[in-house]
């Protein structure tokens, strides 16, 4: 039969392309809503987004090739709405949930048993816990994967069986709708849910699928079975994705709150990460601890950050000539910038990608009538609302493009950025952007680059000197210093002309031309030291060229290491030896 034989037909026709349309911009935000969480939880937002998407597309392959099994397509892509919208809408929670009980399982029995905090168990039964949270979004997107791989063949069938005949152009039509119904979710996801609450953006999602799934049963109930269960069904869902929508946040949030040892006190999604900030009381006479993670990574915390900016800061800024005019990649919280300042530079240039992360440690922010970041603003004592300071906002692997083109130069170069620990910022710790922050250091200055750990992160802190190296700086030097709150830490500081940092710091008087309270320069040059054979390893690592995304593997390889999972880096050249991290 053709449509053009039988326009009775046109109205079901029409409302099959409307619900397939909707369903596929359901899909995508499923796959977005899941990989973005993944992201959140599993503290690699990059990683986590390409791996859940892949495993979500690899999923409805298999959808397509199970849907062949279910002979009856009008109930089966009835009663799939019902489970795609039951598991769309509790995903973010069965995914916290995960998490929550995987870390609160250690407490749970430290006092059954009565243990102190030092001998709560770790390994057996709690690493299979954690690891099970960790395999626990991929999980969930391929289950919903085969599910949304199942609409589409479901669909063309019914389709089919709507004109009795087999249509010609029937799954080209369907996978055209389908993309545009795609591209409509995406933009919806940017444009609205990406700063919605996740589960509130679950349960929108949930309830277009309800809707369409009525539709549907409207159209065909004819021939679905079990109508009135499959109505019961539809009716508890829609219950549950009510329920969420009210409660999802607050439960979410509980069950986040598990992950952090101290109080959580505020959190905040921006477009490119999460924020959370956590507060503990060591002693009442004195000022709480605030710890701030991007994306349950550590950032800092307020009793011991003093020292990780004095070590990033102090060295860089004292091996240079002058201090007119500072550069800063990243150090969005502004504490870098406050420590640069007190050097009185007449300017301080600072890119950073996230506009809303800056904007967080520029102003108050304001949550039922409570400043909740006041004490991060005094902690940074409101370094960006000083007039020296110009911030650029943008990737920094185009924005020092720009400065290079507009003929900048700096005496001093600070690069904060947080470690590669996914493939997005791999880029950042590769040769070419290393040259190009040389082409903009002035002849007598230095610049010091964030290293990773020496001590968790071996490989990749000597991959990292060996890099900047590689991009022609006349001298680099590595050092490092305990940060109780990260362990042994590193940086690296290269001089682009003249004597090495390290040389320069021998020189210098004491005490030093700022007085921070406790950087020496005895303490600058005992960073330097390292232990007799640390630097063994360095003819057979690796350097990382722009998309060779070594920094990035051997970051993950030594963590893995550290945690006692062995992968094998595939790496001819890095002979494993004690590797931490």
């Amino acid at each position: 039969m053709r449509l053009r034989e039988h326009p009775s037909l046109l109205g079901r026709d029409l409302a099959i392309f409307l619900i397939m349309a909707i369903l596929a911009g359901c899909g995508l935000v499923y796959e977005y809503l899941v990989s973005h969480y993944a992201g959140r939880v599993l503290g690699a937002m990059e990683t986590a987004i390409y791996g859940i998407i892949g495993t979500m597309i690899v999923s409805m392959g298999i959808g397509s090739f199970l849907a062949r099994r279910i002979r009856d397509a009008h109930s089966g892509f009835a009663w799939l709405e019902v489970l795609i919208a039951l598991l769309g809408v509790s995903s973010v929670l069965i995914i916290s949930a995960t998490f929550a009980i995987a870390n609160l399982l250690p407490h749970v029995i430290g006092q059954v048993f009565d243990l102190p905090p030092d001998l709560l168990p770790r390994g057996g039964g709690i690493e299979w816990a954690r690891q099970i949270a960790k395999v626990s979004p991929y999980v969930i997107g391929a289950i919903l994967g085969i599910l949304i791989g199942m609409e589409i063949p479901l669909i063309a069938r019914v389709r089919e069986a709507l004109y009795g005949e087999h249509l010609e152009h029937n799954t080209g039509s369907i996978y055209g709708i389908d993309y545009i119904g795609a591209g409509v979710g995406a933009a919806l996801w940017v444009l609205f849910m990406l700063s919605m609450d996740l589960t509130l953006s679950a349960a929108l999602t949930a309830s277009a699928n309800l809707a369409v799934g009525v539709l549907f049963f409207v159209l065909f109930r004819d021939k679905i079975r079990w109508p009135r269960l499959l109505l019961a069904a539809h009716l508890l869902t829609f219950l549950l994705v009510l329920l969420i929508a009210e409660q999802g946040q607050e439960w979410e949030t509980a069950m986040e709150d598990l992950l952090y040892q101290d109080h959580v006190v505020f959190r905040m999604n921006t477009t490119f990460q999460h924020l959370t900030i956590t507060r503990r009381i060591n002693d009442p006479r004195k000022a709480p601890v605030y710890t701030f993670f991007l994306n349950g990574r550590t950032q800092f915390a307020s009793n011991d950050e003093r020292i990780y900016h004095a070590m990033l800061v102090y060295p860089a800024l004292a091996a240079s000539a002058r201090h007119d005019r500072v550069l800063v990649i990243g150090g969005g919280d502004g504490l870098a910038l406050r420590d640069i300042l007190k050097w009185e530079p007449k300017q301080v240039v600072l890119v950073d990608l996230d506009r809303e992360l800056v904007d967080f440690f520029t102003h108050p922010y304001s949550v039922d009538g409570e400043v909740v970041n006041q004490a991060l603003l005094e902690l940074n004592e409101f370094s960006f609302s000083d007039p020296r300071v110009q911030v650029h906002i943008g990737d920094a692997f185009t924005q020092v493009d720009a400065l290079i083109e507009a003929g900048a130069l700096f005496d001093t170069i600070i690069v904060d950025l947080p470690d590669p620990s996914h493939p997005d910022l791999n880029k950042l710790y590769s040769t070419r952007f290393y040259a190009k922050l040389r082409n903009l250091l002035a002849g007598d200055g230095a610049m010091t680059v964030q290293s990773t750990s020496p001590y968790h992160a071996k490989h990749a802190f000597l991959s990292i000197g060996k890099t900047v190296a590689y991009a022609d700086f006349a001298h680099v030097e590595q050092y490092h210093h305990n940060v109780p709150s990260f362990g042994e830490w590193g940086w690296t500081i290269a001089v682009r002309n003249g004597a090495p940092a390290r040389t320069r710091l021998a020189r210098l008087d004491e005490p030093l031309a700022v007085d921070d309270g406790w950087t020496t320069r005895g303490v600058m040059l005992a960073a330097f030291e390292f232990s007799r054979h640390f630097f063994d390893d360095v003819p057979a690592i690796k350097v990382n060229h722009l998309g060779s995304m070594v920094a990035y593997q051997y970051h993950q390889n030594d963590w893995r290491r550290e945690q006692g999972i062995f992968t094998p880096f595939e790496d001819t050249q890095a002979t494993p030896t004690k590797e931490t991290q």
